[in-house]
């Protein structure tokens, strides 16, 4: 139903959460909805989990130290083993600090790393740091003096811990150890033959990666090689790859935006279409409206569409059908109240007392249409409510059939009018439906034949299995029925009957009544003349459901 549309729309529009985005601009002073709200929502947190996951995956930044430790680690053996092949000295077991200060100068300045060798004792020798030019003006950062300077630093260092760009601040505290090396851990390590690696931060907790390498030859080591890294260095390939990773979320963002509006427009404006639609139809104040079929969407919502339209002009049609039946139960009525109230009015003045018993007979017919005319109504009013609550059940036809004919000889048929039954069915032969329906469909049908039939006449019931379906046949031998009128005998409160068989006995619902009841069954009912002799003959068809 519309109504039941528009009130989902709303439930769902009503509910705590969806508040989120509630005022996103749609244009023309309209908001989007609900639907749309949900699909950005649901979207953006999907994208925003995704780039969090990588960025707390990333932010302990293992990977890329473990494989910037490897890379120096073997920088410094490439070096120490250069140092050892050229410039030892194999009688003092120590290294010829002339000959290796330049040897290390020319290996190290291609890098951006710091070289120190230390002697087998632990002392400092040599230190690139004093002999590359790139070291000769060193600088560092000073605190910011200004407020807004402060505040700038204060945002980079939140970034940074965000971005997982310095997220060291459990690791130990670099310290520049002077001519003592022993005070490196890794440099210890060197000493005893083993590859010694140092992760640190420096005041400005940038990581400071070191390795420290025996220069050696046969086993015999001659000095120690420390390499590290310059402050910083790790920090700014990060700091280069959050910016990366913050340019592709911003660009992914973009597009979950602009496909999630597209998805709006696919999805949300639609059924918000509809909704306003039901909603205009359930107020009607422009008359009928209509819901729009979208006949360009070939996927669910078009569906959706077209069904909402066919429903809603059903129901419009079901709205005229009740007042079509308004309007003819008002002209039944009135006819037979006409005519009682004039009988009435004479019955005062009649002068003798024939006239006036004629006149009473008057009446007491058109009490009896009346009453006749209100029964009739009244069960055909109830008849679409009760067809909907009914529950179809198996009816065997055969068994229905055979006990309608028997009753009826049982009871008797006026003027002499003979009831056959030819079935063509099997015992078994099901029927879904409710057989009271079906015994007031058939007994509808046969007093139709009887009343029309001559004296002495003959009404044949017939049944068969046709394609699938079951075929009810019943036939008399009367005067037919016109050809222009073999549709219309089926509107309510149609009557032609000739004029022996009196005026107003009947209502004109009966055949009514079995067209509404066997089109709710699934089936069809139509009337047609035979084509050999005279009389007319009513067809019966029902879906066959199963045998018993």
């Amino acid at each position: 139903m519309p109504f039941a549309v528009t009130e989902l729309v709303s439930r769902s529009a009503s509910r705590p959460w969806e508040n989120l985005w509630r005022t996103i601009p749609l244009g023309e002073g309209r908001q989007r909805s609900a639907l749309t709200r949900r699909i950005i929502f649901f979207n953006a947190f999907a994208l925003v989990f995704l780039i969090g996951g990588v960025l707390i995956v990333e932010s302990h930044r293992v990977g890329l130290v473990d494989e910037r430790l490897s890379g120096i680690a073997q920088q410094a053996r490439i070096v120490a083993s250069t140092l050892a092949e050229y410039t030892s000295n194999e009688e003092r077991h120590a290294i010829n600090l002339d000959e290796a200060e330049p040897l290390l100068r020319q290996l190290v300045a291609p890098t951006q790393l710091r070289a120190r060798l230390y002697g087998v004792d632990g002392r400092l020798e040599i230190d690139t740091r004093n002999l590359l030019s790139r070291n000769v003006v060193e600088i560092s950062d000073l605190p910011p003096l200004d407020f807004w300077s402060r505040v700038r630093s204060s945002w980079y260092r939140v970034y940074d811990g965000i971005m997982g760009v310095r997220p060291f601040a459990r690791l130990p505290r670099y310290f520049e150890a002077g001519t003592d090396g022993r005070v490196y851990s890794e440099v210890n390590s060197a000493l005893s033959g083993e590859i010694g690696t140092g992760e640190r931060v420096d005041e400005n907790n940038r990581l400071v990666l070191s390795v420290a390498v025996p220069v050696q030859r046969f086993k015999a080591i001659y000095a120690v090689l420390m390499v590290s890294t310059e402050g910083g260095d790790i920090d700014a390939i990060l700091r280069v790859e959050r910016s990366t990773l913050l340019e592709v979320f911003l660009v992914a963002l973009v597009v979950m935006l602009i496909s999630s509006l597209y998805l709006s427009g696919m999805i949300a404006e639609p059924i918000r279409k509809l909704a306003q639609a039901a909603d205009r139809v359930r107020r009607g104040r422009l008359g009928r409206e209509t819901m729009p079929p979208m006949p360009d969407r070939d996927d669910e919502i078009g569906a959706l569409a077209a069904s909402l339209s066919e429903m809603t002009q059903a129901l419009y049609d079901r709205i005229d059908a009740i007042e079509r039946f308004a309007a003819d139960v008002a002209h039944e009525l009135k006819n037979p109240l006409t005519s009682l109230r004039s009988a009435v009015d004479m019955l005062s003045r009649a002068p003798d007392t024939s006239n006036r018993d004629r006149l009473m007979q008057v009446v007491r017919n058109d009490l009896r249409r009346i009453d006749r005319l209100i029964t009739d109504i009244s069960d055909a009013s109830r008849l679409d409510a009760e067809l909907s609550r009914e529950k179809a059940e198996p009816v065997d036809v055969h068994r229905l059939l055979t006990t309608i004919v028997e009753i009826y000889r049982m009871l008797g048929l006026p003027r002499g009018v003979q009831l056959a039954l030819h079935l063509d069915c099997p015992a078994g032969t099901i029927v879904m439906g409710r057989d009271e329906r079906l015994g007031q469909v058939l007994r509808n049908l046969l007093d139709n034949a009887v009343s029309f039939s001559p004296d002495g006449g003959m009404v044949t019931l017939y049944c068969a299995i046709e394609e699938g379906s079951v075929c009810i046949v019943v036939e008399d031998e009367g005067p037919g029925i016109p050809p222009d009128n073999l549709e219309a005998i089926f509107r309510r409160f149609y009557t032609e009957r000739p004029e022996e068989h009196g005026f107003g006995k009947n209502s004109g619902l009966g055949l009514s009544i079995a067209r509404q009841i066997v089109n709710g069954l699934g089936g069809r009912i139509h009337a047609e003349n035979r084509k050999t002799g005279t009389g007319a003959r009513f067809l019966l068809e029902l879906p066959r459901a199963r045998e018993a």
